[in-house]
């Protein structure tokens, strides 16, 4: 965000306010052996917001990007700047479905065309608006499997990928705990990072579930 500075006026009325006299006053509780009175030489003298962004793109020049193995969404993205302008403004800087509706259709209506438009995309017939993230929305893609197959609370099993971020798995124990929905962890070749489907295949059976337990087995 800009820097708006105050004028000099606008900072003797905040001091007036705070009962004390000058800026520095404000700072009497730091021990003087914590203080840094003058920066050492080491560090340069100010610049400019232009010039200093032209010293870090030129040190940028000088890396070296190696291949990203990073999963999760950490991977390498290219970022359109229409983008930044649109996702910065106020109306759509958060994810969360404003619950005046009244007061938000432009949001829900540029959430419904953009998840439409990913249905298209990925050819699925349904697409999650409003959750924050991937864990939130692996977490509501199981509760919403498990109500699907009309499982009664504390009836489920669901099978997870050894091979999930473990950020991810961690989100859906914290909401499957309390709904006592348990988890099964789908094996997988750490060679050539494939599940085993012949695992999967068992503790499904015939028709996608099965019974085990007592307790029905979902993918």
């Amino acid at each position: 965000m800009p820097f708006i500075p105050h004028t000099p006026e606008d900072v003797d009325h905040m001091l007036k306010k705070l009962g004390v006299a000058r800026i520095e006053d404000l700072f009497d509780e730091i021990p003087p052996a914590l203080r840094i009175d003058a920066l050492p030489e080491s560090v340069p003298a100010q610049v400019s917001e232009q010039a200093i962004t032209r010293l870090m793109r030129e040190r940028a020049r000088q890396d070296t990007p190696g291949i990203c193995f990073l999963g999760a969404g950490a991977y390498d993205h290219f970022i359109p700047a229409a983008v930044w302008e649109i996702v910065t403004r106020g109306e759509f800087y958060s994810a969360y479905t404003p619950y005046q509706a009244e007061a938000s259709q432009g949001t829900l209506q540029v959430i419904y065309e953009f998840q439409s438009m990913m249905t298209g995309l990925t050819g699925l017939e349904v697409s999650n608006a409003s959750l924050y993230d991937g864990a939130s929305a692996l977490a509501e893609a199981i509760l919403m499997a498990c109500r699907i197959q009309n499982q009664k609370r504390g009836g489920s099993v669901v099978l997870v990928p050894e091979a999930l971020h473990p950020d991810y798995r961690r989100v859906i124990e914290t909401l499957l705990e309390p709904q006592s929905i348990g988890i099964e962890t789908i094996p997988y070749d750490r060679k050539s990072g494939l599940l085993d489907r012949s695992w999967v295949e068992e503790r499904l059976g015939p028709g996608g579930s099965r019974k085990s337990r007592t307790r029905s087995a979902q993918l």
